[in-house]
């Protein structure tokens, strides 16, 4: 990190800029600063009746994360209405006037910079389930695989898909107390590392989730197989053919179950409500209760936790 951006981080943790209403207010104070001349007098971004920092508005902060790639509305106020952004607007002024005659200072630099603080706090909001009367449990679910595969695209590397649904398969089956000795672990661990056959064994059936089923998948189903085993694949909607031709292809399409997460989900949903609809939530919510607990003890990233809303 350059010395400038280093200034530019201090100055972020010392002003505690990471809500929603002092990224929206320094990041369009930034963008501002390119047509205006330094040292910057600070009346320049106060409104008449000097209440206000003048200029911000949800059009041109939703411009200036358009240009950053980020699609997501920030607040809809823009950092407009908070009076105690009128003190962070002065410390800034003073910050960038300093900062101005070093070597090397770029608005542009300095703009990313805040550009990425926005992309690391819709990072780190939990994702979002919401009980949709005008839609089915299914597509609820579905929504919530599309956001973190929204987010798994903007931070490559990641696997967040993949986490959610094992953890909620675990949910469901915790949720089912179909075993209350069964073994949670983080959707990093290696079964091998723990000599599981699957990312569930009850009884002696075995679960295997995964977002991307593959030749080695069906290998360890057969491996299953052999040792008595029931193997089950849970996984994506749109995967359950690619599981399904892999088995077929292996010849052991016949003796293994592939589900995708929407039914297995959705079918307890309506059986544990007896089939009514204006009572799905409940079920809803307490499976997500069982997934966030299931989060904190076996993650170590709490933005994989699930918020549940009733619309």
């Amino acid at each position: 990190m350059s010395i400038i951006l280093s200034c530019v981080d201090h100055f972020m943790r010392q002003n505690c800029v990471k809500t929603k209403g002092t990224l929206s207010a320094v990041i369009q104070l930034t963008d501002m600063m390119r047509n205006v001349e330094f040292p910057i007098v600070i009346d320049t971004f106060v409104t008449g009746k000097k209440g206000q920092i003048s200029g911000l508005g949800s059009s041109r902060l939703q411009r200036i994360l358009k240009k950053h790639g980020i699609d997501k509305v920030l607040a809809s106020e823009a950092g407009r209405t908070s009076r105690g952004n009128m003190a962070l607007m002065q410390n800034y002024v003073n910050l960038m006037n300093t900062l101005q005659a070093t070597p090397d200072f770029s608005i542009d630099e300095i703009e990313e910079y805040w550009a990425q603080q926005v992309r690391e706090y819709f990072n780190n909001q939990p994702f979002l389930l919401k009980n949709d009367s005008s839609m089915s449990v299914s597509a609820c679910i579905r929504d919530l695989f599309d956001q973190a595969e929204k987010r798994q695209m903007q931070n490559k590397g990641t696997q967040y898909k993949g986490t959610v649904l094992q953890h909620l398969v675990g949910a469901k089956i915790k949720f089912l107390m179909i075993s209350d000795k069964m073994m949670l672990h983080g959707a990093s661990v290696a079964d091998s590392s723990t000599d599981r056959g699957g990312d569930f064994v009850i009884s002696n059936t075995i679960i295997h989730c995964t977002t991307a089923p593959s030749g080695a998948l069906i290998e360890k189903c057969r491996t299953n197989l052999n040792t008595g085993a029931s193997p089950v694949i849970i996984t994506l909607f749109d995967r359950v053919n690619t599981a399904l031709n892999l088995a077929i292809d292996s010849g052991i399409g016949k003796r293994i179950e592939v589900w995708d997460i929407e039914q297995f989900l959705s079918s307890n949903v309506y059986e544990h409500s007896l089939f009514r609809t204006d009572t799905r939530g409940v079920q809803l919510s307490q499976i997500v209760d069982q997934y966030n607990k299931i989060i904190d003890e076996v993650e170590s990233d709490p933005s994989l936790k699930i918020q549940f809303i009733q619309v």
